[in-house]
């Protein structure tokens, strides 16, 4: 069971429910309501419209062939952000919550972590043990951050330089702060991954044809702790 999935205990969705009036904000992550222009456009993923930042690669991922996509993973200078968003509940965030949650996994996966204050608030930083290329142990640094929207809740993870280093973290954390998420008006339990499709997918340009903005192939991410 991965780290956001619903509980047997979580009620059922209102149907009926709407979003509160957005709260005027300086910074992102935006809702679809409140969301300025971003000086370069930004990549339709369906629940998250993604900036575009030059030279910023980008995949969606898979967990296995002909599932729905549940991340999309962005490098940037070296590390990489990958990027959730959930249904959330109409009058309450889920951030607080959900940290206890990913602790409580991260221990049990015997990786080592802590809570600091980010530019968002509370935030994980953690050493995650995994198997490298050649199958030896090693621990990959990631930091876990929240933001709880109206009726979302935006998960990003950074890895590599950006989860210990701020400089290395500045542009990544700058995309994250501009980016859109996308609430359609389906009800949805609490924790439910909203949906993510491809570049181009309704219409739109596909990510080889916006400028600066590359595929980005596989590679080893913390897609979820079990």
């Amino acid at each position: 069971m991965g780290l956001f999935s619903r509980r047997h205990d979580d009620p059922a969705p209102d149907p009926e429910e709407r979003s509160a009036p957005a709260q005027p904000r300086d910074t992102g992550p935006w809702d679809r309501d409140e969301a300025p222009e971003a000086p370069h456009g930004r990549v339709d993923l369906g629940s998250l419209r993604v900036p575009v930042v030059d030279g910023m690669q980008l995949r969606l991922e898979i967990p296995r062939p002909g599932a729905e996509a549940v991340a999309v993973i962005l490098a940037l200078g070296g590390s990489t952000l990958e990027l959730r968003a959930f249904a959330a509940p109409r009058t309450a965030g889920v951030w607080d919550e959900l940290r206890a949650d990913i602790t409580a996994e991260l221990t049990r996966a015997k990786a080592s972590c802590r809570e600091l204050t980010g530019p968002h608030g509370p935030e994980i930083l953690a050493q995650v043990p995994v198997r490298g290329p050649g199958g030896q142990p090693m621990n990959v640094p990631a930091r876990f951050i929240g933001v709880d929207g109206p009726r979302w809740f935006l998960r990003g993870v950074l890895q590599g330089r950006a989860a210990m280093d701020d400089g290395a973290a500045r542009a990544l954390r700058e995309v994250f702060d501009d980016v859109v998420v996308v609430r359609d008006g389906q009800a949805r339990p609490p924790r439910e991954l909203l949906p993510l499709h491809a570049p181009g997918a309704v219409g739109g340009p596909e990510a080889e044809d916006l400028p600066g903005l590359e595929p980005l192939t596989p590679g080893p991410t913390i897609s979820e702790i079990r």
